[in-house]
């Protein structure tokens, strides 16, 4: 078992690239070195042949990220300042992380999070594609709803021509088709997001943008308890922005929760929050 410190450190099997260790053993994720390249010793061979290959585990006290070997008791070096060169290693800028910033716009174990406006783009497509995934369960209320609508504007219209100044009002009939319609749309968008982040981590429209989500702290596919709790807030705030009256709060609410990234310090989103996830940069 390796006292190391769970973050980015030098690939052993790619020394071009960075793999998240998680404090245990190495995970799938991967980065671009960030770092100096690492060092060639004598005869050409590498200091990354030292290190243990994935699956297999490290030695106590063994350091992944490049830099001076370093014992248990030993503090990393502060960033801006050099580690004790041993062993013909160079000394460089580290810190107990790895080589990313940790800082608002990073995850704590160095993963850039997403802008805000990729996660708009990203939304937008996902909402065109569920609204057409939805249309053969929605479409007759639609075209029901439609029908009503357009009778009570003709209704209007004609009321005008005659010079009459009484407001018609919008029949009650439009939203005994508009609700359901509404409803089925918001399930439909939860059944959507929920299957995409458990399967891949990512919707199209995220794939699209080149983000996807994961929990904050940890690398990887949210788990299922997070991608529910992440889309349960949208799904019912969708839900009750087609009631009359509470809809006009819940779409204040909906909006404030798409909003919450511009100011949060962790760029998350109020349904981030609840699931303790961040959408990040892949």
């Amino acid at each position: 078992m390796s006292s190391q410190v769970a973050g980015w450190y030098d690939d052993p099997e790619d020394p071009t690239q960075q793999r998240y260790w998680d404090g245990n053993a190495w995970t799938d994720q991967r980065r671009p070195q960030e770092g100096p390249p690492p060092f060639q010793g004598q005869f050409g061979q590498s200091k990354t042949q030292d290190l243990p290959k994935y699956g297999q585990p490290a030695e106590h006290g063994q350091v992944y990220g490049g830099g001076s070997a370093q014992s248990p008791g030993q503090s990393p070096s502060q960033f801006g300042q050099q580690a004790p060169q041993q062993g013909g290693y160079p000394a460089y800028p580290q810190s107990s992380q790895g080589f990313g910033y940790q800082g608002s716009g990073m995850t704590p174990d160095g993963q850039m999070l997403s802008g805000w406006w990729r996660r708009v783009f990203a939304r937008i497509i996902d909402s065109i594609i569920a609204w057409f995934i939805a249309l053969p369960l929605t479409g007759y209320f639609y075209y029901q709803s439609s029908k009503v609508m357009n009778s009570w504007v003709e209704d209007v219209l004609d009321a005008a021509r005659a010079g009459s100044s009484t407001p018609v009002s919008m029949p009650p009939e439009v939203f005994k088709w508009a609700i359901p319609a509404s409803l089925l749309g918001a399930l439909v968008v939860f059944v959507y997001e929920y299957l995409f982040l458990v399967a891949k981590g990512r919707t199209p429209g995220k794939m699209a943008t080149g983000i996807a989500v994961r929990l904050r702290d940890v690398p990887g596919k949210p788990p299922r308890g997070a991608a529910a709790k992440r889309s349960a807030l949208v799904l019912v705030l969708n839900m009750a922005s087609s009631i009359p009256v509470v809809g006009l709060f819940a779409s204040l609410a909906l909006l404030l929760n798409y909003l919450w990234p511009l100011w949060d310090d962790k760029k998350q989103a109020l349904h981030d929050k609840i699931a303790a996830t961040n959408v990040v940069r892949v």
